[in-house]
């Protein structure tokens, strides 16, 4: 075989040797191809060997900087990999930390509004049923679990005088009322992460008629997440047993839904709910009860207010 054919070859097999090319025919051309081929240095017969010793000098410190320069590329890609790892779990650990505090906050929030205890676990669960079900994005599923999940926070701050009335509020107090989706967007929107959230947390309220509040917001002017925030709210509301009437069937639930499409909610979220079957709602009842009942029978009684402390609906 020829110089340059060896050349390949023995590259081939010894990818990190030093290479010089000697040769007695004086071309450029074949020169050029050798240097092309891999070739550290070429040198003409006869030649000097000192001139040799240089060539093969300066080969070996060609060599040795890429190799150093290859060592220092994988160890820098090993650090990166492990520097991404130890990244992504703390961030995991502050994600697992702030979900905890989600649940700190509406477990607060049942506690001072018990007659609605799991209200917000349901009404989580069944949007992501159907976010999941039109293909929302991980982290709109993300955001749309934790803006569900923080819907009423804001109840927080109305008193209790208005909060735990029993019987009808007067115009003054649901005005008061109302303004507990703009005090859960200010106390949410408040932490970064939560942004996207907050969007829910504040317009959990509108309509999609564009009567709702605060901001009477219409159509798909109300974040895709509110809006089927509205459906879950509206099912869980009537499935479920509140102090002024007892749960009502999931025909009736789903029939109030589908007459109230194009006024108070999307007409499309209304399909996507429609599409679904009935057992994936009980299911969800079922999951999210069996943790609650745990919950409620190592929890002291005396915690809650008494049962003889009823309210009327105000939302």
């Amino acid at each position: 075989m020829t110089g340059l054919q060896l050349l390949r070859e023995i590259r081939a097999l010894h990818p990190h040797a030093a290479f010089v090319m000697a040769t007695g025919v004086n071309d450029t051309n074949i020169g050029v191809q050798a240097m092309k081929e891999g070739a550290d240095d070429y040198v003409l017969k006869p030649f000097h060997l000192d001139a040799v010793v240089a060539s093969v000098r300066r080969a070996l410190d060609k060599k040795r900087l890429e190799l150093e320069v290859d060592n220092y590329r994988q160890n820098l890609e090993q650090m990166v990999k492990d520097r991404t790892k130890q990244l992504q779990a703390a961030m995991k650990r502050i994600e697992m930390t702030y979900d905890e505090t989600l649940e700190a906050l509406g477990a607060a929030l049942d506690l001072r509004d018990n007659e609605t205890a799991g209200h917000s676990r349901r009404v989580t669960r069944y949007c992501l049923e159907m976010a999941r079900a039109i293909n929302s994005p991980a982290e709109a599923l993300k955001h749309i679990e934790r803006g569900a999940y923080l819907h009423d926070i804001g109840k927080i701050g109305i008193p209790d005088s208005i909060l735990l009335k029993p019987g009808k509020l007067t115009e003054e107090e649901m005005a008061v009322m109302q303004t507990h989706a703009r005090i859960g967007y200010d106390l949410v929107s408040r932490v970064a992460f939560l942004a996207p959230a907050a969007e829910i947390v504040l317009t959990h309220q509108e309509r999609f008629d564009g009567t709702g509040y605060p901001q009477g917001l219409h159509g798909e002017e109300i974040p895709l997440g509110a809006r089927i925030f509205a459906v879950a709210d509206t099912l869980d509301a009537m499935t479920s047993d509140r102090p002024y009437r007892r749960a009502l069937p999931f025909e009736s639930a789903r029939a109030e839904i589908t007459r109230e499409a194009g006024r108070q909610f999307d007409p499309e979220v209304t399909q996507v709910f429609l599409s679904l079957a009935e057992d994936i709602w009980e299911r969800v009842r079922m999951e999210v009860a069996a943790p609650r009942r745990n919950a409620i029978e190592d929890f002291p009684r005396t915690a809650g207010r008494s049962p003889a402390n009823t309210k009327r609906p105000v939302d």
